[in-house]
């Protein structure tokens, strides 16, 4: 599985998310993930943008027609909980930051849930 992605759309992107914070960008299976207080929100694999969802956000996507993110292995497709969010994020930071946003709740959610599951045993 490869993933490549061009500097230029990762740091742009990097960039553009500044507002919600200190957002750090890791090489990641040949993509990159975007994290935020060392949770990882973003995905982005061949140049294109994925965010965190859960069963809180996922219908914004789902309603709007928006793709999950997949990929193929040994084992056969996978469906990630990441999904494009609307090409028009692209080009207007503000709407990038509204989306990502939920993306970061859906990550904390999710590190939230692991910590209780760990807490457990």
């Amino acid at each position: 599985m490869t993933m490549k992605n061009s500097p230029e759309f990762v740091n742009m992107l990097a960039d553009n998310l500044k507002p919600m914070g200190d957002v750090r960008k890791r090489a990641m299976f040949g993509g990159h993930g975007l994290f935020l207080d060392g949770l990882m929100f973003a995905l982005i694999a061949e140049d294109v943008l994925y965010f965190k969802v859960d069963d809180h956000n996922r219908a914004a996507y789902e309603g709007a027609g928006l793709p999950p993110f997949t990929y193929t292995s040994s084992r056969g497709t996978s469906v990630m909980s990441y999904y494009r969010p609307p090409e028009e994020c692209l080009e207007d930071p503000e709407l990038l930051n509204q989306w990502a946003r939920p993306a970061m709740e859906a990550a904390h959610r999710a590190a939230a849930k692991k910590s209780s599951k760990g807490k457990n045993k």
